[in-house]
């Protein structure tokens, strides 16, 4: 079996993993967190939203993280912007302080579409299309994340036919990567290589990623099934944070800490330190009062104490 040598993760917990927090969270312990981060290595690092406060209270300080962050050289910072009015707020301020790169998320799951963003999926490609075209024509990445690519809360069981659809409509509109992602943890390896192989019909190897969650402990072997099929970039979460508020029970991503371990394990390449990528998990879930959801620095930090 041939891996691929090197692997980009793109840790997503200051955006990801914080946006359902409850109790605020600091802009500037998320932005201690971005830098803790890219000391460790990251190189990819999704940073926030700029998406109403009214419906996610937590990214309400989007413009203030975005400027208090000391950007590192080879570093990119992306942002999820679903609307124009949220694009418009992330390129307002002076061009050192915009994004590297926008996400746009559609779902392949019509019920999950309508109760997460309130349009159908169709409806969702025809308000990204002005979002796209005006990061592209402002030479800004673009990257779109599929979610319920394998199951979903309210419709059960996804067709890869319905993820190779949502795939080419994001294609058309000039979406230059996309993650398919098991929202709610349910997927398993044959479901998910099956789920990644609809979006490579219309994507190349190097223009996607995976994006697992854990709540079933099958986000490891998710993640080695698409290593398999020479997938080499995914999305993970420092301390495992994070969790669906539309998927009743969905754990967080799977632990950056986790694939980082196992990606050392196997000869992979990654450029993260996993000792500084711990404390920055730590120094999080510290501030959160739990403990890191990750099963190697759990072990990690054990074995430091003893």
């Amino acid at each position: 079996m041939k891996y691929p040598s090197r692997v980009k993760l793109v840790d997503v917990g200051p955006r990801d993993g914080l946006q359902n927090e409850k109790s605020p969270v600091p802009a500037a312990v998320k932005i201690e967190l971005v830098h803790r981060l890219q000391d460790a290595g990251l190189r990819e690092i999704e940073v926030t939203s700029f998406v109403s406060p009214k419906w996610v209270p937590q990214m309400a300080d989007a413009a203030e993280v975005m400027a208090g962050i000391q950007r590192k050289p080879g570093v990119r910072y992306s942002v999820l912007t679903p609307n124009m009015k949220g694009f418009e707020a992330a390129v307002s301020p002076p061009r050192e302080l915009w994004p590297d790169e926008i996400v746009v998320f559609a779902a392949a799951s019509e019920a999950f579409s309508q109760r997460n963003i309130n349009c159908s999926i169709a409806e969702s490609i025809e308000r990204f299309q002005p979002v796209v075209e005006a990061a592209r024509a402002n030479n800004i990445h673009v990257r779109g994340a599929i979610s319920c690519t394998v199951g979903c809360p309210y419709e059960g069981d996804i067709a890869p036919g319905r993820v190779e659809m949502v795939a080419r409509l994001l294609k058309g509109i000039g979406v230059q990567h996309i993650g398919i992602a098991d929202t709610i943890g349910v997927g398993t390896p044959l479901k998910v290589q099956r789920a990644m192989e609809a979006g490579l019909k219309h994507f190349d190897i190097n223009d996607v990623s995976g994006h697992f969650h854990d709540t079933y402990g099958q986000a490891l072997s998710n993640t080695l099934v698409c290593l398999e099929m020479g997938v080499w970039q995914f999305d993970t979460s420092s301390a495992g944070l994070g969790g669906c508020p539309y998927a009743k029970g969905a754990t967080g991503n799977v632990a950056t800490e986790d694939v980082v371990y196992l990606l050392q394990g196997m000869g992979i390449e990654t450029g993260i330190d996993l000792d500084k990528l711990i404390d920055a998990g730590k120094f999080i879930s510290d501030y959160l009062e739990r403990k890191p959801n990750s099963r190697a620095a759990t072990a990690l930090l054990n074995k430091r104490m003893n």
